[in-house]
């Protein structure tokens, strides 16, 4: 055999899987596939200089994993925001139609089934697979490529002769429902832990740092989206796009359909849905709906970490009925008790349930709920399950009563003016809102000390290693060290991401204070528009409450918080130690952000990642976008700038090249 019949026996197979795993239309039977492989083996172990890339012997490697490398997403891989009920989700596109001046009966819905797996991200570099990741928090993910590749219906190589120079294509992993029976039967014969439900079970199987198990267990990949991309074709809608991965040998999500926005109204859709749901082979939890204009995507922009152009329609909550056994009352980092139900243990949506939410007294008090009743539970999308309803009252039902006293610091317990919430007293000194706060002062959304997790906190507050927020930066090696399963090698990472957390800004660091109702976004404002912390401790009450978006209440925190001497002392120990900021970084948006309010689009091959010439831009205040339009600032243009660059000049938009952004960079 030579080089040339080898490649047609690798594009031979590569087809015969795809028509098996992708189009579920056999074209051999499994025995001559078997031989052909085997053939194909013997070839490349002969001819080790022929192996390509996307042969399908390269899908299940017998190299085991040590770690998963960190990845981070060129284009972030973000969340979507929930609805369930029919009126929540007619009021989402509501919302968006008027943001975007037009009438809701004009404004096109694509939806498709919402896969119950793991989302995770497939970057193609001129069609070859490069890596796959797992979302992470949305910007890091992990590399997962080793077990990725036993996933038949994931081409290795993208079916066409002209693929993009960049694909990153967004989907699912799943397991069908019927894999996931034969793994748990295989499980309860060898008297191993089986799977809760197809996700962990998928979940599980993408984390194994042994591929062949993962290529056991037969997963599924289908796709629901593109992060980045760089190619010549261009898409005006999302339905585009879709059809698109299905060309290029990506798996189809049946049971996608195309409306305006005003038919969600009459639920067909998600009726239809629902009752299909049981005879699909893989789990859905819901259905998503997404505007279909790609345009109208751009304009609506996202908040926080979700898209303002899709929403998630989940499906009813599973409901089980139990017993509460009992109340207890944990105590948050502000110090506000809440109530915990203690239940008989019963299995909801795939999960054994023994606690469940009660929210607050006034919630206990509409129930009309006591100890011994029996309760019906709900587990809306997965998320903590909460009590919705006494079913029974218990024959010897007791009261839930309020303590008067913090379980933890035995201070006093005060409910506050005109709110549902009952704080302890103790601030500072409870030992609760000690360990809480501590772990929020670490926390991503705060100080981002991603070493310094949840456990160890506990585990050296307990030891009274940690009794304030500055004795983080008091921590030795001894005291992380010493402790189980950390270890010197480890306990010199998290010193040094400590270390780290120091230089932060200040906006983050008024946030990381614990204020109540001071987070992110009001810690913004707080920043922006005292620009100092003295000025900010100093700020009187009326001074607060003429800040927009800065309301009574939280107005009187702030107050609240500064006038405490404990809590500036607490201030002052921070500073100590060592935290700072950059006052250059407290200036009015206008003035470090030269490009803000500017899109910007790059194009062709530049010098430097893409990503890192993105990263620059934002920092300057610009926004960058895959797509040119009239509303395009400017095109950054590499060597051998294709279409966009076209759609720029015939739209008389501004284009520079690489040495005129360098030059635009120094002087900013």
């Amino acid at each position: 055999m030579n080089f040339v019949d080898y490649q047609k026996n690798v594009a031979q197979l590569n087809l015969w899987n795809h028509s098996y795993h992708v189009l579920d239309a056999p074209l051999i039977s499994d025995a001559e596939y078997d031989a052909a492989f085997r053939e194909l083996q013997t070839v490349e172990q002969e001819n080790p200089d022929w192996l390509m890339l996307e042969s399908p012997t390269q899908r299940v490697g017998d190299v085991v994993s040590s770690a998963f490398q960190k990845i981070t997403h060129t284009v972030k891989m973000l969340s979507l925001a929930n609805a369930f009920s029919i009126d929540e989700t007619v009021d989402f596109f509501i919302k968006a139609a008027k943001e975007l001046a037009i009438p809701l009966e004009s404004l096109e819905i694509f939806s498709e089934p919402k896969l119950d797996g793991l989302a995770i991200s497939l970057r193609y570099e001129k069609g070859l697979l490069r890596y796959a990741a797992t979302r992470g928090d949305g910007e890091v993910g992990e590399n997962v490529t080793h077990n990725i590749k036993t996933i038949q219906s994931i081409p290795l190589k993208l079916n066409t002769k002209t693929p993009p120079e960049i694909l990153e294509v967004r989907g699912e992993v799943f397991m069908t429902k019927a894999i996931f029976e034969q793994i748990n039967q295989l499980a309860q014969t060898q008297n191993s832990r089986a799977f809760v439900n197809p996700r962990n079970a998928a979940a599980g199987t993408i984390r194994q740092l042994n591929p062949k198990i993962a290529a056991e267990r037969a997963l599924q990949f289908i796709p629901y989206g593109i992060g980045e991309y760089s190619g010549e074709r261009e898409f005006l809608r999302h339905s585009e796009i879709m059809a698109y991965l299905a060309t290029l040998g990506f798996r189809e999500n049946t049971n996608c359909h195309h409306f305006f926005a005003a038919e969600i109204a009459f639920d067909q859709d998600y009726q239809r849905m629902e009752t299909l749901r049981e005879t699909l082979p893989m789990e859905i939890d819901g259905i998503v709906y997404k505007i279909d204009d790609l345009n109208l995507q751009q304009k609506l922009g996202f908040i926080s970490r979700s898209p303002k152009w899709a929403v998630a329609r989940k499906f009813p909550a599973q409901v089980m009925t139990t017993t509460l056994l009992d109340v207890d009352f944990q105590v948050g980092r502000t110090g506000v008790l809440t109530p915990v139900a203690r239940l008989k243990p019963v299995f909801v949506g795939g999960v054994t349930v023994s606690n469940a939410t009660l929210h607050n007294m006034d919630e206990i008090e509409r129930l009309n709920l006591c100890i011994g009743d029996s309760v019906e539970i709900h587990r809306a999308g997965d998320v903590i399950p909460k009590v919705v309803k006494v079913v029974a009252e218990g024959e010897a039902r007791r009261a839930i009563i309020m303590p008067t006293h913090c379980p933890i610091c035995d201070s006093r317990v005060k409910r506050v003016d005109k709110q549902a919430a009952y704080r302890c007293s103790g601030g500072l000194k409870c030992a609760a809102q000690i360990a809480e706060r501590i772990k929020y002062y670490a926390s991503r959304d705060c100080l981002n000390i991603r070493q310094l997790g949840a456990k160890l906190i506990e585990i050296l507050c307990e030891q009274g290693v940690l009794t304030s927020v500055a004795d983080i930066y008091r921590l030795t090696l001894d005291d992380i060290s010493t402790l189980d399963g950390q270890g010197e090698k480890n306990a010199t990472k998290i010193l040094a991401a400590i270390e780290a957390s120091k230089h932060t800004k200040f906006s983050t660091f008024l946030t990381a204070l614990g204020i109540p109702e001071v987070g992110e976004s009001t810690g913004k404002l707080l920043a922006k528009h005292f620009q100092t912390l003295g000025k900010c401790r100093a700020a009187d009450l009326e001074t607060l409450v003429q800040i927009p978006d800065i309301g009574e209440i939280t107005a009187k925190n702030v107050r609240h918080f500064f006038d405490d001497e404990a809590q500036n002392q607490l201030v002052d120990n921070l500073l100590a130690a060592g935290v700072y900021w950059d006052e250059s970084e407290n200036e009015s948006l206008e003035n470090t952000q030269p490009l803000a309010g500017q899109t910007w689009v790059l194009t062709g091959t530049l010098s430097a990642p893409r990503n890192e010439i993105k990263v620059i831009l934002e920092r300057f205040g610009a926004k960058v976008s895959g797509s040119v339009s009239a509303k395009t600032t400017c095109v950054l243009a590499g060597e051998a700038a294709g279409s966009k660059l076209t759609q720029a000049q015939n739209l008389g938009v501004n284009i520079i090249d690489e040495t005129q952004f360098l030059e635009l960079i120094e002087n900013l």
